[in-house]
């Protein structure tokens, strides 16, 4: 059947609305987009995680480090606090920490939204568009096409910034790589593979990841399928990455896949696993089962930045869960990122763990309030605003304690360490009807045989992020209290003090 642009005869009517509909969002998009005159302080603003100054925001896309910056893109949408017509937004930092806006980078256009990508630095000019260039490898979506049950709706294409990602131009030859035929084919990871002196792309595609090859990011060639032995019902595969690690006080060296999944996560809805082997440039070989990067509801589309110097690995994502992201109780902003987190692999009697721990530069907005070597149990704060926090100590090993953030309004987010697990409890936390599923179970995270020796605890406006035994273990949570936390209470039946305790303020990075 002959085809016009990937489209089949069948549904070129559809396309053809779908090209009209585009041209008139994209005529009329600026006349829509209100100005932020906030001061970013809105009920439940994270103060300290990223934030678009309103409107809807969700996956991590093209993050790359270059002359001093880091560029985050993600996906956007400027005209509402719901999903719609995807487009890269951008913004710039220094240290990861704080960020600052800039214009949106890519909008739709007649080939469909702006899906998910990366972004890489050209520095050897193989695509043509220029020495060190700014490239940005995305996936169209064709909303039409998938709303009328047909494949082919999307596709890979390029653009390009000369000006460190402020203004963009589309490839002419956009696509640059077409649909083999799966119906989901996206958010493509770029990276350059100096063995092969080549740019390798990660592709998700239904239930596995596909891996290319190409010399110039224009001319793509299929190298080989990833779809683990194991047959885990986790949905979609999403948002793949590729990279590289040493492993930690050795000179051995491993490659990691992640991937981002749309159903099944480990308490529930969408979830990141990791997956640790060997990579030849062709074929990725995993030498474990995979695992979860983060076993909290609120940790998804995680990928890492491109192009860092002393070659670290610093992971980024979206801190929200797709049975409920569209409708938590925000007005004029949606969804936040989480805190980058630097990556080490570690080997620990033959398996491979990711440590994450949030990146150094974050202690440039943590204040000191309450230092002590030893506090015994039970502990009680009294009155003590927990709303920008990190609280971190030490135990005996002992893996028997609950912690209690409250408020005076009888809402309470509980954490329980119990045996070979630690769960939460948002039910009552705050807000909690907007969806059935955001606080309907406790949430655990699995310890195995481990013994926890250190809790860290950051709490923004609105989240939490866990890290057990030197980021070993990690869990994100939302919740939505009607007033401040301002209550922590810390007990336990068998241990009769922590050590090390401290608790620190965290300044706003926007004021």
């Amino acid at each position: 059947m002959h085809k016009i642009l990937g489209v089949s005869i069948n549904t070129r009517k559809l396309f053809l609305v779908s090209f009209l509909l585009t041209l008139f969002y994209i005529s009329t998009c600026g006349q829509t987009i209100s100005k932020y005159t906030g001061k970013y302080d809105e009920q439940f603003r994270p103060q300290f995680h990223f934030t678009p100054q309103q409107k809807w925001m969700n996956d991590p896309n093209g993050l790359v480090y270059y002359k001093g910056k880091y560029h985050l893109f993600y996906q956007y949408y400027p005209n509402d606090i719901v999903w719609g017509p995807m487009h890269w937004g951008h913004a710039e930092s220094n240290d990861l920490i704080h960020w600052i806006h800039l214009p949106i980078a890519l909008y739709p256009d007649s080939l469909g939204y702006i899906f998910s990508g990366s972004a890489v630095i050209d520095k050897n000019n193989t695509a043509g568009f220029g020495k060190n260039a700014m490239v940005a490898i995305f996936a169209y979506h064709n909303d039409a096409i998938w709303k009328a049950g047909k494949k082919n709706t999307e596709s890979e294409g390029i653009a390009y910034s000369l000006d460190k990602g402020i203004t963009w131009k589309k490839y002419s030859g956009n696509p640059v790589l077409n649909n083999s035929g799966e119906q989901d084919f996206r958010d493509p990871k770029v990276f350059w593979f100096q063995k092969d002196n080549c740019w390798k792309m990660v592709l998700a595609a239904g239930d596995r990841i596909k891996i290319f090859s190409s010399l110039d990011l224009k001319k793509w060639k299929f190298e080989s399928d990833f779809k683990p032995v194991e047959n885990t019902n986790v949905g979609v595969w999403e948002c793949p990455d590729l990279f590289k690690m040493h492993v930690k006080n050795s000179k051995e060296e491993k490659w990691v896949i992640i991937s981002n999944h749309g159903d099944n996560g480990p308490n529930g809805g969408s979830g990141t696993r990791y997956f640790v082997g060997d990579f030849d440039g062709k074929k990725f070989v995993n030498c474990q089962k995979a695992a979860w990067v983060d076993y909290g509801t609120d940790f998804y589309a995680a990928v890492t930045f491109g192009n860092v110097p002393k070659e670290k690995i610093i992971l980024l994502g979206w801190m929200s869960n797709w049975l409920y992201a569209t409708r938590t109780p925000t007005k004029v902003w949606r969804s936040a990122m989480t805190l980058p987190r630097e990556l080490e692999l570690v080997n620990e009697n033959g398996r491979y763990f990711l440590y994450q721990k949030i990146v150094k530069q974050f202690s440039s907005i943590s204040n000191k309030a309450f230092r002590s070597k030893s506090v015994k149990l039970p502990f009680d704060s009294g009155n003590m605003d927990f709303s920008q926090t990190e609280v971190a100590f030490d135990l005996a090993g002992e893996n028997n304690l609950t912690i209690e953030f409250s408020n005076n309004l009888g809402e309470i987010f509980i954490i329980e360490l119990t045996g070979s697990k630690l769960t939460t409890n948002r039910s009552r936390s705050g807000i909690t009807s907007f969806s059935d599923s955001f606080a309907d179970k406790v949430q655990i995270m699995p310890l195995g045989d481990d013994k926890v020796n250190s809790i860290q605890l950051i709490l923004d406006k609105s989240s939490i992020e866990i890290f057990l035994n030197n980021g070993k273990y990690v869990m994100t949570n939302l919740f939505f209290p009607n007033k401040t936390y301002n209550m922590l209470s810390i007990k336990s039946e068998k241990l009769k003090s922590i050590s090390n305790f401290k608790i620190n303020k965290i300044k706003s990075i926007w004021k």
